[in-house]
């Protein structure tokens, strides 16, 4: 029964603990991932003033913003692009163009406008245009969405070996792209940013962007991302190989370590500090260089010069809060309006520079906590409260500022969810501990109870923290028992039947002394010496003691009986009652000591107790204790008896009854 109340309470706990994992690890780790992304890890501190912060100059943005829709409201005609497209093309040549946008319509009121904006991105090699893989359906037919996508898959699919073997039902459609545009543009990357943790999961009650897709996987094919797409073309498009979790090249000693999501393959994107312009890479207007090659052209110097570009990665993108369809803004980490077009970058930036968060894996996060719980289990062991809570808060501290530390080197471990199950196991441990000395304390009172008396052990335990010699004078009723003729009768016996008598005499006197409010301060051999009225408070001390001797004499006679009818020897007791003033308290040394009473009043208790062989009395109480309990007994008194040690002869009483009601 034991055995299975302790594995039913193990499996409580863990049960417990996966609960708490769960919540915290879903519900709460996010948000401080969220702290410290933001607050350590795009920081720059002192002690290192080589790390990067911001994006990487290579990689620069052009924005459509507020600046630009200011001058050309917005929808404008697609041939304004095409200015951005010459001056990039024509002037500045950037290593790769990337067109953070989707083209899924016509434009039937200018024509010529998208004519020639068409002819200008066909005539452009290392541009890489935006396409939407869809999660819902979209007002496609069934033949024409087939055909579409067979015609896509061939044109874009990434040319690396998919040794993968993954397929994700996530995606169902592909935005269709105008016939003229599908026919011009010769590189595509998916332009899908979604929320989720950094292991890729899904959130309904969080919206921040913290992963990145590179890989799309789409009907049994792998399809490229914006920011891969232009890492292939940045490389001089090395070959690649897709493994089940990471993307490998081998020609660039080059790996892409990916955590399996909800549907998809992810990687932590690596925020960098934003700039005063709110975006974390260097940021253009438009407008800007739309003018600058306008000036170009007419012989005047550029606004921007084409050299800011050269070689460069650019990325295009719209991000004008002022008009509505241009606002393209998400919750990440560092900021509740992040520009989707500066995500693109960071996660090109990430790529192309090798510059990842390094995710601990799983077991590593198991082992910390697991590690954590030891400590704090065993710190709850041995030290005392106060101790205990201030170690286990510096482990916490300490966790804290090694967590810290790994974020500001890109080295992601879990935050919260550590500190939890240590307060967790904290709390379960001081209820075990609890539990635990409560079970013991038990123990140790039913032992002790065994070798003083309760209401004695009771009182130590109360005043534990207090306990020293002395004690105080009190009036109390002091009671002697003594088998007659103890010595001749363990001469016919041996020292075990001897042993079995009296525990079995014992055993049934002191529920008699206890049921008249008295203690038995000890065992003498064969006798017994109980105290009334302390510690236990009782004005009816002397009455009670004498029920008590009375009834202790009825309850041998009824031993005598069922000895006599096992066979066995049988005996009486004599006893003597003493009221008086004595001292009681603790008696002894500070090393050893005992709770008793000391006076005469016990002196003269002992003698009377002796005197029943001289009278041929069984019971014998002092003239105290008569006046105090005279109205219930019946007595014969022995007048001018002589007490040795007094000087004065005094009157001792016989009882002969007692009115036990």
């Amino acid at each position: 029964m034991k055995k299975l109340k302790y594995i039913l309470f193990s499996i409580i706990i863990l049960l417990l603990f996966y609960f708490v994992y769960y919540v915290t690890y879903n519900y709460v780790e996010p948000k401080a991932y969220d702290f410290m992304v933001k607050n350590v890890l795009t920081e720059k501190l002192s002690f290192d003033t080589n790390k990067n912060v911001y994006g990487h100059d290579d990689i620069v943005l052009i924005v459509i913003d507020n600046k630009t829709d200011q001058r050309y409201r917005w929808p404008w005609k697609r041939d304004l692009n095409c200015k951005i497209f010459n001056y990039l093309t024509e002037y500045a040549k950037p290593k790769v163009i990337v067109h953070d946008a989707i083209i899924k319509s016509l434009d039937t009121d200018n024509p010529e406008s998208d004519k020639k904006y068409f002819e200008t991105v066909g005539k452009i090699d290392n541009l890489v245009a935006g396409f939407f893989p869809s999660i819902g359906k979209l007002q496609y037919d069934e033949e024409t969405k087939n055909q579409y996508e067979k015609a896509f898959i061939q044109k874009f699919v990434l040319p690396f070996e998919n040794k993968s073997g993954y397929y994700s039902p996530l995606y169902s459609n592909i935005m269709q792209f105008p016939k003229p545009y599908f026919e011009s543009i010769k590189h595509v990357g998916s332009v899908s940013i979604l929320s989720g943790f950094i292991d890729g999961k899904f959130s309904k009650n969080d919206e921040n962007v913290r992963t990145y897709e590179p890989i799309v996987f789409y009907n049994g094919v792998a399809l490229p991302s914006l920011a891969m797409e232009a890492f292939t073309i940045n490389n001089d498009f090395p070959k690649g190989i897709i493994y089940k979790n990471s993307v490998e090249f081998t020609d660039l000693n080059y790996k892409i370590s990916l955590k399996d999501g909800d549907y998809r393959k992810v990687f932590p994107i690596k925020f960098y500090k934003l700039k005063d312009s709110g975006y974390s890479h260097l940021k253009y207007s438009a407008v800007d260089i739309m003018d600058s090659y306008d000036n170009i052209k007419f012989g005047k110097k550029p606004i921007i010069e084409p050299s800011e570009f050269k070689d460069k990665i650019v990325i295009i993108g719209a991000n004008a809060t002022a008009a509505t369809s241009l606002n393209d803004n998400k919750n990440t980490p560092i900021t509740v309006n992040h520009p989707g077009v500066d995500i693109q970058a960071t996660a090109i930036d990430n790529l192309v520079h090798n510059d990842f968060i390094k995710v601990v894996p799983l077991w590593v996060n198991i082992l910390i906590m697991l590690l954590g719980m030891l400590i704090t289990y065993s710190v709850i062991r041995v030290q005392e409260l106060n101790k205990a809570i201030f170690y286990t808060f510096t482990l916490i501290v300490g966790y804290i500022f090694i967590c810290s530390i790994c974020f500001y080197y890109g080295v992601v471990l879990n935050v919260i969810t550590p500190i939890v199950i240590i307060i967790i196991t904290m709390i379960i441990g001081y209820i075990h501990k609890y539990l635990t000395e409560k079970g013991t304390k038990t123990k140790v009172e039913n032992a002790l109870g065994k070798y003083m008396s309760k209401d004695v052990m009771e009182n130590v335990l109360k005043n534990i923290d207090n306990l020293g010699l002395g004690g105080k004078k009190s009036v109390v009723t002091v009671l002697f028992s003594d088998i007659r003729g103890f010595t001749s009768l363990s001469e016919n016996m041996n020292a075990e039947e001897v042993t079995m008598m009296l525990n079995e005499y014992f055993s049934q006197m002191e529920p008699i002394v206890r049921k008249y409010n008295g203690i038995i301060n000890k065992f003498i051999g064969d006798a017994v010496m109980a105290i009334f009225g302390e510690p236990i408070q009782d004005e009816n001390h002397p009455l009670n003691a004498v029920k008590c001797g009375y009834e202790m004499l009825q309850k041998v006679h009824e031993l005598d009986k069922k000895w006599e009818q096992e066979g066995k020897q049988t005996f009486e007791i004599g006893v003597g009652i003493n009221t008086g003033e004595v001292f009681v308290g603790n008696i002894g040394s500070t090393e050893r000591m005992e709770y008793t009473v000391i006076g005469d009043t016990v002196n003269l208790a002992s003698r009377l107790e002796s005197y029943n062989k001289t009278y041929n009395t069984k019971i014998l109480i002092s003239s105290s204790t008569f006046e105090a309990s005279k109205e219930i007994i019946e007595v014969n008194k022995i007048s001018d008896v002589t007490i040795r040690g007094k000087a004065e002869k005094i009157d001792v009483y016989e009882v002969k009854n007692v009115n036990l009601q």
